[in-house]
């Protein structure tokens, strides 16, 4: 079965668009990559989700324009990947691009995701499954992440703790360990914050390879600030997003400093604050090798002090060396549950969202499978096929 998975995560910096071929082989799902892309968005459409996102205020009418424009850019990355399928592909997954995660009290309420799913199957012809976090927070859930349904089913809990981390807008941990429930949170932000300043004092998207964080300083009294955020603080299972960690939220705690701060000593700062944050979860589990993707691993000034800040605990690592690109993960990922919607099994996992129970994700745009060849259970491990 061949599936396109295309993500766009809280960074809104583009779409990523992957096609992978699945074949099951007793409790064993293989997942043969058929190729990735990466698709920039636009300026001008980075600019509008930026005015839908929290704390700003839209209108109805924006949000309506924005879903039908995002809905002709989900399309055309299906298209493409049905290009990298060999021009026919069974599904597409299209989750949209979150501009609203409610939580309200440590509890997910609802989620909003934009992107005219009719638009993309209308392109593409082929069911579209989309909508993916809403029936996990029916449940009780948080709704995210949803990736730990591929990593725990890709790390091989037997050879000790280990954990999967995504450094996107925010930063996700998956941990598995010998007879214990998978876990998977966000764990803070990654490049929400960095990109935030990058946009606000250097007229950029980001900082590319960390080269100014590199260049500056870490200011102690910032960083002590910033750690002392009560969502690190809380227990999982926890989700957030740019409804918390966005440009407001920095300017508060600049404002608070009451001292100007060189733009290199922020980004430093704010490097930091990811890295110190990451480390200190995975030095909470014991875990013995982290296994990294996301836009984050493009930064190698992140990537050297996650490295340090777990020197003779654990090993930093990337997916590419599990057969997985590192940058497009996440889509594999979604793919993944694609699949695992089609055939009526669940994606989330409640030791990880806090449902009441498993749930199968989505909604397929036009009706989906009647659930075909359903496999009698569901698979124990994922592998990679060259």
């Amino acid at each position: 079965m061949k599936i396109v998975g295309l993500m766009s995560g809280t960074s809104y910096d583009g779409v990523d668009v992957v096609a992978a071929e699945f074949e099951v082989e007793g409790d064993t799902l293989w997942l043969r990559p058929l190729g990735h892309r990466g698709l920039d968005y636009d300026e001008e459409l980075r600019a509008e989700i930026a005015a839908l996102l929290p704390p700003a205020t839209t209108t109805v009418e924006a949000v309506c324009r924005l879903d039908n424009r995002l809905g002709e850019v989900f399309a055309d990355a299906a298209a493409v990947g049905l290009e990298l399928a060999g021009g026919r592909a069974d599904a597409v997954v299209s989750p949209g691009q979150t501009v609203f995660h409610w939580v309200a009290d440590g509890v997910a309420l609802g989620t909003l995701q934009l992107g005219a799913v009719a638009r993309v199957a209308a392109r593409v012809g082929v069911p579209v499954l989309s909508d993916l976090r809403s029936a996990d927070i029916a449940v009780g859930g948080q709704g995210a992440p949803l990736v730990p349904a591929f990593d725990a089913l890709l790390l091989d809990a037997a050879a000790g703790p280990r954990a999967a981390l995504n450094l996107g807008g925010i930063a996700n941990l998956t941990v598995v360990a010998p007879g214990a429930p998978v876990l998977g949170y966000d764990v803070g932000p990654a490049n929400a914050l960095l990109d935030a300043a990058a946009r606000r004092f250097l007229g950029q998207p980001c900082d590319v390879d960390g080269a100014r964080a590199a260049a500056g300083r870490v200011h102690p009294g910032l960083l002590a600030a910033l750690l002392a955020e009560p969502y690190y603080a809380a227990a999982p299972p926890k989700s957030t997003g740019k409804e918390l960690f966005h440009a407001g939220y920095l300017d508060r705690h600049l404002t608070a400093l009451g001292t100007p701060v060189p733009v290199d000593d922020l980004l430093a700062t704010l490097t930091e604050l990811t890295a110190r944050v990451v480390a200190a979860e995975c030095d909470r589990h014991g875990v013995a090798e982290v296994i990294a993707a996301g836009g984050g691993v493009r930064n190698p000034t992140l990537l050297r002090r996650l490295a340090a800040l777990g020197e003779g605990r654990w090993q930093l690592r990337g997916t590419d060396e599990l057969g997985v690109p590192a940058q497009a993960k996440e889509a594999y990922a979604f793919a993944l549950l694609g699949w695992l919607s089609w055939h009526g099994l669940p994606g989330s996992i409640p030791s990880v969202t806090g449902a009441t129970r498993g749930a199968v994700l989505g909604s397929w745009t036009p009706a989906g499978p009647a659930y075909p060849g359903r496999p009698t259970e569901p698979p124990r491990r994922l592998r990679i096929r060259p």
